[in-house]
């Protein structure tokens, strides 16, 4: 006859079952993908079409600049932005002008002379 408690005590401890490896790492990739979703992928398509709009100057386009001068371009090469500011010229490189405020704006200008 066997005894309950010698029974009881033969009995193997359960081991708790280990997470597999790909369950510890889901949470990582899940954001990982997120962060991508949201935050790569957006300053990415900024970042191009700011290029674009860089590429696409031409004389007469109203600019911001990184500095906060706003004015008419009046000389465009590969690398350079000649800028016209009242009665002053700077030179600046394309990569300084942040913004596009008007195209042509300085046939605008002529017409309301």
């Amino acid at each position: 006859m066997i005894l309950p408690a010698f029974a009881m005590a033969q009995e193997a401890p359960a081991v708790p079952a280990q997470p597999s490896l790909m369950g510890a790492f889901l949470p990582f990739l899940l954001m990982f993908v997120v962060m991508y979703i949201f935050f790569i992928l957006p300053k990415q398509r900024e970042n191009k079409k700011t290029e674009q709009m860089r590429s696409a100057l031409k004389k007469g386009d109203k600019v911001l600049t990184v500095a906060g001068i706003i004015g008419i371009v009046s000389h465009v090469d590969d690398r350079f932005a000649c800028i016209k500011t009242g009665d002053t010229k700077i030179d600046f490189e394309k990569a300084s002008v942040v913004k596009l405020l008007e195209a042509d704006a300085e046939k605008r200008e002529a017409e309301k002379k």
